[in-house]
């Protein structure tokens, strides 16, 4: 016959050892979307396609193309040009993300939304020259002050 404290042991030794397999898993689930994000590359572009900027998953630019349209243009324009299809790259990261999130650790989970509003907050998905923007090509004139 088996002592109830014995029983009690057996019980509490299966929890701890079922809660370290839930961390380990948690863990390895967070690590895979880490590196799923800091792989990410997200593309824009301008509407005329004469600027295309690619950010990594930390929203850091990473590749900038100008066509040959951008040197019709004052220089501050292009600069504005520029940073509105920075932003606009960048504000694509959040949705990619939630993606990542919720394939690895789960949209549900409290990592999951963390990470998720932290890249929200960073790069919102509507920047105020794109609140005004109408898609045209002219639209980036207006903010270039």
């Amino acid at each position: 016959m088996s002592m109830p404290i014995d029983d009690e042991l057996d019980r509490a030794e299966a929890w701890i050892d079922n809660l370290s397999a839930s961390l380990t898993e948690q863990a390895a689930k967070a690590q895979a979307m880490s590196q799923q994000v800091a792989g990410l590359q997200v593309s824009a572009e301008s509407p005329d396609g004469s600027v295309v900027v690619t950010v990594s998953g930390s929203g850091a630019v990473t590749n900038l193309r100008l066509g040959e349209a951008t040197r019709k243009r004052p220089a501050d324009e292009t600069a504005a040009e520029i940073l509105s299809v920075m932003r606009r790259a960048q504000a694509k990261l959040a949705s990619q993300v939630a993606d990542i999130a919720a394939a690895t650790v789960g949209s549900d989970s409290t990592a999951g939304r963390a990470v998720v509003a932290s890249f929200e907050q960073r790069f919102p998905a509507e920047s105020w020259d794109d609140a005004e923007s109408d898609g045209s090509s002219s639209d980036w004139r207006r903010h270039a002050r």
